[in-house]
């Protein structure tokens, strides 16, 4: 065994320093895992409508616009195995089945609405680097294209 490498697989020493490589090169690190299915469009999405409410399956299909059926169901046990959401059923005929926020789920949530304030405060400048870079490329091709 390697110097430093845990026994328990799955784990990652040291991800408490921000070491981006531990993480992105490890394909068995639960950060890695982790971060790939929070950073996931549809979980993210899920997280973000559920702040401080409760939904069912239908009314978080009808607010993702995009999302297939089988997406969301996927997205949903997944949140729920990672512990961030709550799936509850109600024994009713039909039955009823509702979806919350875990307390982990709103921590995620908090961080969540921090990369949106980030994104919102910073989308013209974004906006602004594509459009140079857009411009930037398309004038390197015609110069390609014209020698």
């Amino acid at each position: 065994m390697e110097d430093g490498t845990s026994k328990a697989q799955s784990y990652c020493e040291g991800t408490g320093d921000y070491d981006v490589r531990q993480w992105d090169q490890r394909e068995d690190c639960e950060v890695r895992q982790i971060l790939d299915r929070v950073a996931d469009k549809w979980s993210l999405l899920v997280i973000a409508l559920l702040d401080r409410r409760t939904m069912r399956f239908s009314e978080l299909r009808r607010e993702i616009d995009g999302v297939s059926q089988r997406m969301l169901t996927v997205t949903l046990r997944h949140l729920e195995r990672d512990g961030l959401i709550r799936r509850t059923v109600y024994p009713v005929v039909p039955p009823r089945v509702e979806y919350t926020l875990t307390p982990l789920g709103e921590t995620l949530h908090e961080v969540i609405k921090s990369l949106v304030d980030w994104t919102e405060a910073h989308q013209q400048e974004i906006a602004r680097a594509r459009s140079e870079y857009d411009a930037r490329t398309e004038a390197e091709q015609r110069i390609a294209v014209g020698s």
